[in-house]
């Protein structure tokens, strides 16, 4: 999910959002808490009136099971796209800003504080752009490259994006010891297409964007707006050129490149990298680089790039990142461009909304604490620790029968699913805040201090052991993660609730829910990324040749089948970037089903309201992919996210010999698909 699984997106994927007042609300299923025994969507935990059974499952299966519900919900109008992820997500914010207007109300609250300071928008319109003014007047004061290049690691701290990426994260070689890594940045656009491309799509939003840089700079009375806006994307059009694509990036053996700092600077000759580093208290003698080539080429473009030009692409990147705490002018042309030409999302959201995730963001565990203790019972987690636990048994006896797969990495692959970390619901841990300094009534400072204390945490990480214990995913999240170098997959315990996951529901409907989401977070261990991770974590080549080939021959196949999807005119799926998704929902749904074929006992599954064990059990897969989307924020998806969108999603079913058994597809309806023809990996 977004991390590994989901849409979300980011990751494809979710964000916070909520309806405009003046929206009409989309009709959802209604719970029933006047009865608490019953399912909380329909009569099993599905939600039947969300069918359109005019459609006939092998032409659409999406359609059939989810096509009424997909007429009649409107996309809120702050929201790029709408579904099931957003529905928990909705709640889930509502719960977290409960529980910080709790604290609001306690004094000396430092959540209090930070909520309320954000709130205040007359005090961040009389302040103006007085709070920002000396970090600007910094940018415009730097007179060289040398300045520049220390210029960028205090803004790297300050939150401020820059054109190289560099942090501190777990070493893939050497997955118990943190190390620097760097990677190709510097694009204000989400996508290098969005730059260079010919089609008229991408074309126009790359004209809106440097119209919104333009007004940007006349909104901070900065002269020559149109003159130099313009030369700002002439110099990001260049950067682009210079990247990798996304489906080159997540290679994660060409991406993994460890040399000195020394060998970082004749690699990419026109950018100081030792000072930049070290002066981002990014000491370490070594670094992996993610994208050398694009280095090479971005390091000769800046070294000849103007100072005036990389000061104002500072400038601009600063004005964007801190919009929200600037006056509503500076938020309100930033949503414009980021917001609706991007994503066609029509309104912003309410301020509490975005309060709530500035403090969320900044105070993270101190929120989670009060969540988790609210609003996850211990019985859910031991319920969905049964279901992680069943999944993987039952994946454990897919992988044991492989026939493709030779048997001594069959062996080595049974033994990867017994060293799994399941996480679920919230850390073991949580993270001290006490050194980050809140000012009620400073929301410009609590951003920008907020920026520096996660940079400092993040920096500070090297030299010490890995935190086996961090998730980098809240449990107010609704999504999943696989982490590779942990051999860890997360659950956090927004997403462990209906439609994805009911105690009161059918297991069919909760297995093709949230277990189909289980094996497919386990699965990424074992997808063409995940499989290069071995038993510790570590990046390194435990497959023998012929186990690779046999695997590729068959993601070779799902590339394909993914490739030839075109949900919007002139734009498909790109089946190389969505492989590690696509691969894992087959093989997730795959093993969700064994797992609740083996949670029968023998036993036939009941018929219920007409539908079978395993019609619920694929009608429960699809309900939770339930989206609406708007063309712009589908369109940047399929640029961008390594998910497929979510018709797509549902339609992994055409490969799965139990659905054709279920549903009865016949020869000539468009999801059918011959013995032959179906992608069979795990």
């Amino acid at each position: 999910m977004r991390t590994r699984i989901l849409i979300l997106a980011s990751a494809a994927i979710l964000g916070a959002t909520a309806l405009h007042a003046q929206q009409e609300a989309p009709t959802q299923p209604a719970a029933t808490p006047a009865n608490p025994d019953r399912p909380t969507y329909g009569n099993f935990g599905f939600d039947e009136a969300g069918m359109d059974r005019s459609a006939q499952p092998g032409d659409d299966f999406n359609a059939f099971a989810n096509g009424d519900w997909l007429k009649r919900t409107a996309i809120p109008a702050d929201k790029s796209s709408y579904g099931m992820f957003n529905v928990l997500s909705d709640q889930s914010e509502l719960r977290t800003r409960g529980l910080i207007e709790e604290q609001a109300k306690t004094p000396n609250s430092k959540i209090g504080a930070a909520y309320n300071a954000y709130l205040d928008t007359a005090t961040i319109e009389k302040k103006g752009l007085t709070p920002v003014k000396p970090w600007l007047d910094r940018i415009k004061g730097v007179s060289d490259k040398a300045g520049y290049v220390r210029l960028l690691a205090e803004a790297d701290r300050n939150g401020v994006s820059v054109p190289f990426n560099a942090g501190v994260g777990a070493d893939a070689k050497d997955p118990n010891t943190y190390t620097v890594s760097i990677s190709q940045g510097g694009l204000g656009m989400p996508d290098r297409d969005y730059y260079l491309s010919a089609d008229p799509k991408l074309a126009a939003v790359k004209t809106a964007y440097q119209a919104h840089i333009a007004r940007m700079f006349t909104l901070a009375g900065e002269p020559n707006a149109e003159a130099r806006a313009k030369a700002i994307v002439d110099f990001e059009t260049q950067i682009a050129g210079k990247h990798w694509t996304r489906i080159q990036s997540r290679d994660a053996d060409k991406s993994y490149n460890k040399m000195t700092v020394a060998e970082l600077a004749t690699l990419a000759p026109g950018f100081d990298f030792a000072t930049y580093l070290n002066a981002a208290g990014l000491k370490s003698p070594t670094v992996i680089v993610r994208q050398p080539s694009a280095l090479t080429g971005m390091a000769a473009i800046i070294g000849a790039a103007p100072i005036a030009v990389l000061k104002d692409q500072l400038l601009i990147r600063s004005l964007d990142g801190y919009a929200s705490v600037l006056p509503f002018a500076f938020d309100k042309e930033r949503f414009a461009f980021f917001g609706t030409t991007l994503t066609g999302v029509p309104q912003q959201q309410e301020r509490w909304k975005r309060a709530v995730g500035f403090t969320q963001g900044a105070l993270t565990d101190d929120i989670a604490k009060l969540y988790v203790a609210r609003y996850f019972p211990p019985e859910t987690k031991a319920a969905a620790d049964a279901l992680v636990k069943n999944v993987i048994t039952a994946m454990k006896a897919r992988v044991a029968k492989l026939d493709w797969m030779t048997p001594e990495t069959r062996t080595k692959a049974v033994a990867k699913l017994d060293a799994f970390t399941p996480r679920i619901g919230y850390p073991d841990k949580w993270r001290d805040y006490s050194s980050l300094r809140i000012v009620p009534g400073d929301a410009f400072g609590n951003e920008l201090r907020s920026a520096q204390w996660r940079h400092d945490y993040n920096i500070g990480k090297l030299g010490k052991p890995v935190y086996r214990w961090e998730w980098g995913m809240t449990p107010m999240t609704v999504n999943a993660q696989a982490n590779p170098t942990l051999v860890a997959i997360t659950f956090p315990a927004a997403i462990l609730q209906p439609p994805f996951f009911d105690p009161k529901a059918d297991p069919a409907v909760n297995y093709g829910g949230i277990g189909a989401v289980i094996g497919h977070e386990i699965s990424h261990h074992f997808d063409d990324q995940g499989s290069k991770f071995d038993i510790t974590g570590k990046l390194t080549q435990w497959w023998t040749p012929a186990d690779v080939a046999a695997f590729k021959q068959r993601t070779d196949a799902l590339v394909a089948q993914y490739d030839a999807y075109e949900p919007l005119p002139g734009f498909h799926v790109k089946g190389g970037l969505t492989l590690g998704e696509n691969t894992a929902d087959l093989a997730g749904l795959s093993a969700a089903y064994d797992a609740y074929r083996l949670s029968l006992g023998g036993k036939a599954a009941p018929v219920i309201d007409g539908f079978t064990g395993d019609q619920r059990f694929y009608l429960g897969w699809a309900q939770v992919w339930r989206r609406n989307y708007r063309e712009a924020a589908l369109r940047n998806q399929l640029l961008t996210d390594p998910h497929s969108p979510s018709e797509q999603r549902v339609w992994v079913v055409r490969n799965l010999d139990p659905w054709y058994a279920a549903f009865a597809p016949k020869p000539g309806q468009k999801l059918y698909l011959t013995p032959e023809q179906r992608v069979r990996i795990w």
